[in-house]
């Protein structure tokens, strides 16, 4: 879904109403001097001297932040009208002048009464414009955010091949319009608080109301309420509170950028969690087969959505373990080998100096480090290093017999297979993963990677995400449920929500 135009965006983030937040507690009067002092050695603060109705007998002050205020919208909505004499020019005090311009002597969309310095501080910086009464000690403030912003693009981690194409931004009140635009109904809740003692940033819970566990809800907010830092300007604190266990480097929560992902997670019962500035949305509770699975799985055939489904599981494995495999095989365990293979394997590494051990180490290495070079730089110069290193480097490493073709075989194919996990944050755990195992391997052989899948296993299961077990339903169901995790059933056949969610309403279909 993209915004048809500039002013169908603008209008749709105007139509947000603004709720106060959390500052620091400011025990000054309401008045202009003492904003001012507030803001002080603040260059970005423009403040302004009013004289309603055009007259001199009756002043008042406007403050706004340059920048985050749309300048035509704060001159035509809101100075015109009040410097107008024949609207405001019989107006004789400055309580006659608040009731008119909240009740309609001003133009703006959204126009809220700050009733302390707190109020009016969150009001400014958060792009509206507020007119001082200093003799009433309150203020008025009225919207006029600015639209320069990043408009909704095509996402990029999640490619749409048969669904909506819009992505969040870093704008909270659009990220908010577009999960609306796909669920609208008046059983979206969003609830916002405020983190950050210094960054203030506004964080929103979102969750269908009838759908999610109220438990669960209320779970959340204590854990919001519960952070205290001076900043939220990445999402690292925010998941680490949201973990059951934020030491795993495997990821218990969701992350998507498509609203229409975000949507179909809380018409299944699960709470979402937006926050602005950072084009992302997160989503508990989160299982590992769940973070396997793609959006597109409804809109396939359950054959084909089955199959892929299945493929990248197999893919999971081959990404751990096939490293692994390989050097407890090739170190240990030759007599598993077929003669021909043995001895083809054998052939080439007749002439590598290095052991399997340390041919398959620094191919990971290696591996990692172009993966992190192709990330880092920009698009162009990415491709290029790609190529560099995969195809030039790699091709003069077999010919110039430093490494064995079979070393760079296993290991791009442990690449390719973990390019196919959705999820890049358990995609990283994955590597780490893949990394522990082939020390287990090189120390000793199969029963090590025996030892380090036990390990790792225990690990998963021990794991859970907000009550709900990280493996579920393949840990805590039968034959039945195991089967459902590893496919997809078809749509007429599967009308109920997780039981695992609990969540009020379990029918989804009829």
């Amino acid at each position: 879904m993209m915004y048809n135009d500039a002013n169908e965006k603008h209008n749709a983030e105007r139509s947000i109403p603004f709720h106060p937040q959390k500052q620091p507690h400011y025990s000054c009067s309401l008045r202009a001097k003492n904003l001012k002092n507030i803001f002080s050695d603040c260059v970005d603060l423009e403040t302004r001297t009013i004289f309603v109705g055009g007259s001199d007998s009756l002043m008042l002050h406007c403050f706004f932040i340059d920048g985050l205020i749309s300048g035509t919208d704060a001159s035509k909505n809101i100075l015109c009208p009040l410097t107008d004499n024949a609207r405001f020019g019989d107006v004789r005090s400055e309580a006659e002048a608040f009731d008119l311009a909240l009740g309609g002597g001003v133009y703006g969309a959204s126009a809220k009464p700050c009733r302390s310095t707190d109020e009016a501080v969150s009001a400014i910086l958060n792009g509206f414009v507020l007119l001082v009464f200093d003799g009433l000690e309150r203020a008025l403030a009225f919207e006029a955010r600015s639209s320069a912003q990043r408009s909704v693009e095509e996402p990029v981690s999640e490619q749409s091949l048969k669904g909506a194409r819009d992505s969040f931004t870093e704008t909270l009140r659009i990220n908010t319009a577009l999960v609306r635009r796909h669920l609208r109904n008046s059983a979206l809740k969003f609830r916002a608080t405020t983190l950050g003692r210094k960054s203030n940033t506004r964080v929103e819970l979102a969750w269908i109301d009838g759908v999610a566990n109220p438990s669960l809800i209320e779970t959340l907010q204590n854990r919001l309420d519960a952070l205290e830092t001076d900043g939220l300007l990445t999402s690292s604190v925010v998941e680490a509170i949201l973990s059951d266990t934020p030491r795993s480097p495997f990821p218990q929560f969701m992350l998507t950028e498509r609203p229409d992902r975000f949507g179909m997670n809380l018409l299944e019962g699960r709470i979402g969690l937006l926050i602005d500035g950072l084009p992302l949305g997160w989503l508990l509770p989160a299982t590992l087969p769940q973070q396997l699975r793609v959006p597109e799985d409804v809109s396939k055939h359950s054959f084909i959505a089955s199959t892929l489904t299945l493929l990248r599981h197999l893919a999971l494995l081959v990404a751990i373990l096939f490293p692994a495999l390989y050097v407890a095989v090739a170190m240990y365990h030759q007599e598993m080998i077929p003669v021909r293979l043995l001895l083809s394997v054998i052939e080439s590494k007749q002439a590598v100096p290095f052991s399997t051990a340390a041919e398959v180490a620094g191919m990971l290495i290696a591996f990692e480090l172009l993966q992190e070079a192709g990330l880092r730089l920009p698009p162009s110069v990415g491709e290029t290093v790609s190529i560099i290193g995969a195809l030039i480097v790699g091709q003069s490493a077999v010919e110039a017999r430093v490494i064995s073709p079979i070393a760079v075989i296993v290991v791009a194919t442990a690449g390719i297979a973990s390019f196919t996990i959705p999820n890049q944050d358990l995609g990283q755990a994955l590597r780490l993963t893949r990394f522990a195992l082939v020390l287990t391997a090189i120390a000793a052989g199969m029963f090590g990677i025996a030892a380090g899948c036990i390990v790792l296993l225990w690990h998963l299961c021990s794991l859970n995400s907000c009550g709900v077990a990280y493996l579920a339903p393949m840990a805590d169901g039968g034959l039945r449920d195991y089967l459902h995790a590893l496919t997809v059933a078809p749509r007429h056949r599967d009308k109920f929500r997780d039981p695992r969610l609990n969540t009020p309403d379990r029918r989804r279909e009829k």
